[in-house]
């Protein structure tokens, strides 16, 4: 199977495995602080920019349909996480919360990346966040656009008992966070902070 369909590193296309060691090195930064045009009430921290190895991983997950490197990023994530841990940023006690999608997206790549992310930091999750049905797609929207779009569109199920992190792939004007960050918040939900895979 590998000389008909040859492995590729999720990050850069190189052949021989899920990531090289250059992409795994360049995934090993430690998370910092971002600031977006939307204001998404919470501390947020980005693991790198979206470019190189980053871009290269969420690519392979979301458009790609990569379900290996899933795995790994959960790694990284996890990692990220309990440096902000050790810098006081975010409690000991925690849970991750993916960022909602559509339904109909989540299908299409064999489930929510983010989600399997989430579950693969080995932390607690509770993945309790969902856009509701009908809700288009924000790729070619500006922040006001994308501010707007989520108006009450994004619902929740279980409540989360203990402080919340949420996580998304990437975070562009922040609108997406922030809309999620009410909607826990409305719940009575206390948010500790969010964290992206990268930052664009």
């Amino acid at each position: 199977m590998e000389l008909l369909l040859p492995r590729r590193c999720a990050g850069c296309g190189e052949r021989g495995r899920v990531l090289c060691p250059a992409c795994a090195g360049e995934l090993r930064t430690p998370p910092e602080r971002v600031f977006t045009r939307v204001d998404p009430h919470v501390p947020v921290f980005a693991l790198g920019p979206y470019a190189g190895a980053h871009r290269g991983v969420v690519l392979a997950m979301k458009e790609r349909g990569d379900q290996t490197v899933r795995g790994h990023v959960g790694a990284v994530v996890a990692a990220g996480v309990r440096h902000l841990q050790a810098r006081g940023e975010v409690p000991e006690r925690l849970v991750l919360v993916p960022a909602p999608t559509r339904a109909r997206s989540a299908r299409l790549r064999g489930g929510d990346p983010v989600t399997d992310v989430c579950r693969a930091t080995g932390l607690p999750v509770c993945a309790t966040l969902q856009l509701r049905a009908g809700t288009p797609d924000q790729g070619m929207l500006d922040a006001a656009g994308r501010r707007r779009n989520l108006v009450g569109r994004v619902e929740m199920g279980r409540r989360p008992t203990a402080p919340v992190v949420l996580v998304d792939d990437v975070v562009t004007t922040g609108s997406t966070m922030a809309a999620s960050v009410e909607r826990l918040l409305a719940a009575g939900c206390v948010v500790a902070g969010a964290v992206a895979i990268a930052a664009a």
